[in-house]
């Protein structure tokens, strides 16, 4: 290998998409209060539960006659049970732009089999034309594509007197972005994204339009267990007050009650949000000085400031085969694992070959400050080698 590695180091080499980093100041000793060898059905374990559901309801402001529900597998759980749950009635409008948009199509097409789906694509690094929306419709799509790097600017497309209703996946865009609850119906997302939390806990957020459509609706399919929130035509409010359709872990509880309250502690959703655009705000002007990276994303108003994806635009790289490419972006990512800089860094498996390093609240500038050189002397290794 050639050139002199940089002096300083991230002190926090992580930059993992999900799960993410801890937030600052974090130890186990952040876990002692957890309610561990008792029922999640407990009195204090039922208050825990809704201790989450309302400190989440405060950070991210969400309408008081919204109903908040912690379910099963994460965001794809909270994801696979509104669809199963609210989908049929109407025509649907599907948006996807990346690997998670593409697998909800993949339910919607393939496993639902809804005929009147209508599908709206584009490549990584740019949008659909969202204006497609017809308010007359529902609606499927990311608020931020995790695996691309692009997000919509705003809910502007989205109509306020739509007869469908909206299912948005927010998985890496809550707590780090604004999201306009008057457009969102069904929202999603999970613990281990934006303020960095244990994995395997989906967030259910339903408006009164998501309620009315659950208690008229019923599908002609089977629904699981586990997606099941009405009985008797009628929302089961347990599901929403803390008494999950399944066992939850009381430790991984816990550690999203301790990132809650530092999120409170720090300015709530504003600080978060400001956060993260400051550690965006460092890795735009690395890239701006920098000839052999640019971001994925096409336009800078959909560029993402969690889950910030970057490709390579060297000319040296561009005469690679694809393969070669893939090798030679991982390599990137494998020699500043090695070095303990940054890791998990590498681009997502079906995504272009690149780098993709997370911009959380939960991340410090000061050490994106750190890892640009760090970049910069990796890619000259690799180029070299």
């Amino acid at each position: 290998m050639t050139g002199n590695r940089p002096a300083v180091r991230p002190a926090r080499p992580f930059f993992s998409s999900g799960p993410c980093a801890k937030r600052p100041g974090w130890t186990p000793d952040c876990l002692s209060g957890a309610l561990l060898g008792r029922s999640h059905r407990s009195k204090p374990g039922k208050a825990k539960l809704k201790d989450a559901i309302e400190r989440t309801r405060m950070v991210l402001g969400i309408p008081a006659d919204y109903r908040i529900g912690i379910v099963p597998a994460s965001d794809t759980g909270a994801m696979e049970m509104a669809m199963w749950s609210v989908l049929g009635p109407l025509p649907v409008d599907m948006f996807a732009w990346e690997s998670f948009g593409e697998d909800w199509v993949t339910d919607v097409a393939k496993q639902l089999k809804l005929k009147d789906a209508r599908i709206l694509k584009a490549d990584y690094g740019a949008l659909p034309d969202l204006s497609e929306a017809n308010p007359k419709h529902d609606t499927v799509f990311l608020w931020n594509g995790t695996t691309s790097g692009v997000r919509v600017p705003n809910g502007d497309w989205i109509a306020l007197d739509r007869l469908g209703i909206t299912i948005c996946d927010a998985t890496s865009a809550a707590f780090a972005m604004d999201l306009p609850w008057d457009k969102l119906d069904v929202t999603t997302f999970s613990w281990q994204k934006a303020l960095g939390g244990e994995a395997a806990h989906g967030m259910l957020v339903l408006s009164p339009n998501a309620i009315a459509r659950l208690e008229a609706y019923s599908p002609h399919w089977p629904l699981p267990k586990i997606f099941r929130m009405t009985k008797s035509g009628k929302l089961v409010d347990g599901i929403f007050e803390g008494e999950t359709i399944n066992t939850p872990s009381m430790l991984a509880l816990e550690d999203y009650l301790d990132a809650l309250k530092w999120a409170a502690g720090i300015g709530g959703l504003k600080a978060l949000i400001g956060r993260s655009n400051d550690n965006l705000a460092v890795l735009a002007r690395w890239v701006h000085e920098t000839d052999w990276v640019a971001f994925l994303a096409e336009e800078e108003a959909s560029r993402s400031n969690t889950s910030v994806c970057l490709k390579i635009v060297d000319p040296w790289f561009a005469k690679l085969a694809p393969d070669a490419q893939a090798a030679a972006a991982k390599k990137i990512a494998d020699i500043l694992d090695k070095e303990g800089v940054a890791l998990d860094i590498a681009s997502y498996r079906s995504a272009p070959p690149g780098l993709r390093i997370w911009c959380g609240a939960t991340v410090d500038a000061t050490d994106l400050d750190a890892l640009t050189p760090w970049l910069d002397w990796a890619w000259t290794q690799v180029k070299a080698s």
